[in-house]
């Protein structure tokens, strides 16, 4: 099948007529098309958003939750559809797409949808001076959204939502590897009643139709997320017409395991925070540390339960893990793995592709311990972004700290602990910009989200998404 862009409320195809394979990962072949925008699909939906704003802007705050209410009610009557659209595009189980991926699409819309109506600013009475200041919060006009393959729909409403709540229009870009739940969102919007040129779905590759994005001068927000040297890139692109940007980036998460902590509690959760969506989570503890006293219980035990996981099509019921998003990145994470000794590992389970019965073409790859000596190591300071994480013991809380901060990201961190006192330091002391304590991926949509250093530039989630995506204005009024 061949998917379309959405613009001014209408499917179309690319301008160009050119089209992108699409590959289902699970069977590694083509089973779509997608359009290859350019600048030209990128000018027409920008053109079509500039003039949806002024009346979109002016919408009644209540107006405007209503519709993200019934876009939230229309992707949960799709469950099934986006599901199974999201877990073929992806590979991940259906199952994780089912529980968790789509009914967070939707809960992305009911949160914006109330978070709407709730956002105040501020107001400053000077006696001295008879005068009161206020600040209004401005929507920014038209603003650009580029999410990523991982978590697909997930991510691209995590953006969407709070800036059509603000009262802007858009132009989004989903990852070229998995379009099918985007595409399938913009009818969804349509029966909604959200107004054409509000949302425009445009489909392509980064360095054409991302590119585009970034560099139209009427586009003056960019809200990204994906690896930090595309970031990198988009802060170059960005800086010199000033926008304002939101960069989520990547990360090589610590996971700070204590003696003290519930241990199966802590077992079976750093299972799920290593290998969940096949490691392809930007969240995931890659860099696991463990207290010396029970780093031998913890490598038998971990490892034993990692090879219980099932690998397998993500349609069957019992699969843990799924298919890789693509064959191009199946093979980077194999190649830290056939040079795991010379990147300063050693391999305590798995490392190999899985050959599922009937789907032998498909990207399948065992989970897989790896253990290390040098936190420098390239497999501790490089994101891999799969189903790899390194093991490695420590003696002291300081030393833990260290390892924990000792690389160039900072999104998220974990710690097991059942000592307050040092749940307290580390949560106040690590580098990150989420800290876990005996738990992980507990999100509350209330909360900042987002990491320091290399790791990104900003925060989505809250009120802080709705700062983001609005401009402040002080007016000053004197009285007698």
């Amino acid at each position: 099948m061949k998917i379309k862009n959405y613009i001014n409320g209408a499917y179309q195809k690319p301008l160009s007529n050119d089209w992108l394979d699409n590959y289902d990962p699970s069977v590694g072949e083509v089973y779509g098309q997608i359009p290859n925008s350019n600048s030209h699909d990128v000018e027409e939906a920008t053109a079509f958003a500039k003039a949806a704003f002024p009346a979109w802007s002016s919408t009644t705050l209540e107006e405007r939750s209503r519709i993200l209410l019934k876009i939230a009610e229309g992707i949960e009557a799709q469950l099934e559809k986006l599901a199974e659209a999201e877990s073929r595009d992806n590979g991940k189980p259906i199952s994780l797409a089912t529980t968790v991926d789509i009914p967070r699409a939707a809960s992305n819309f009911r949160f914006f949808a109330n978070a709407i109506t709730q956002f105040a600013s501020e107001s400053h009475e000077s006696t001295g001076t008879n005068t009161i200041n206020f600040t209004l919060r401005k929507p920014i006009g038209v603003v650009g959204c580029i999410s990523p393959w991982n978590l697909p729909l997930y991510l691209f409403t995590w953006k969407i939502a709070p800036a059509i709540a603000a009262g802007n229009c858009i132009i989004a870009k989903p990852s070229e590897v998995t379009p099918m739940t985007a595409y399938l969102l913009g009818e969804i919007c349509t029966n909604a009643g959200l107004p054409a040129g509000v949302l425009n779905i445009v489909h392509g590759l980064g360095n054409t139709t991302g590119k585009a994005i970034l560099e139209h001068p009427d586009i003056k927000a960019i809200s990204f997320t994906g690896g930090t040297k595309t970031g990198e890139h988009i802060a170059r692109t960005c800086a010199p017409m000033f926008k304002k940007l939101s960069l989520e980036l990547g990360g090589k998460n610590p996971n700070l395991i204590f003696a003290d902590c519930n241990y199966e509690e802590m077992l079976s959760t750093t299972l799920r925070s290593s290998f969940a969506n096949q490691g392809q989570i930007c969240l995931c503890g890659s860099r696991i540390f463990v207290e010396r006293s029970i780093y031998a219980k913890f490598k038998r035990d971990f490892i034993s339960r990692v090879e219980e996981l099932v690998v397998a099509h993500p349609a069957q019921e019992n699969a843990n893990l799924g298919a890789l998003v693509s064959k191009s990145h199946l093979e980077k994470v194999e190649d830290y793995i056939k040079h795991a000794e010379d990147y300063g590992g050693k391999i305590l389970s798995g490392g190999k592709r899985v050959n599922v019965d009937g789907y032998e073409k498909g990207y399948y790859l065992q989970p897989t311990v790896i253990e290390v000596s040098n936190n420098h190591c390239r497999l501790n300071q490089e994101e891999i972004f799969g189903p790899i994480v390194t093991i490695m013991p420590f003696d002291k809380d300081d030393e833990a700290l260290r390892l924990a901060n000792g690389t160039k990201y900072g999104l998220s961190a974990t710690v097991w602990t059942q000592n307050l006192d040092r749940a307290m330091r580390l949560g106040n002391t690590l580098e990150a910009g989420i800290v876990w304590i005996n738990t992980w991926m507990n999100r509350d949509l209330r909360t900042p989200f987002g990491g320091v250093k290399a790791s990104g530039v900003g925060r989505e989630g809250g009120f802080e998404a709705l700062r983001f995506f609005t401009e402040a204005k002080n007016v000053c009024i004197k009285y007698n």
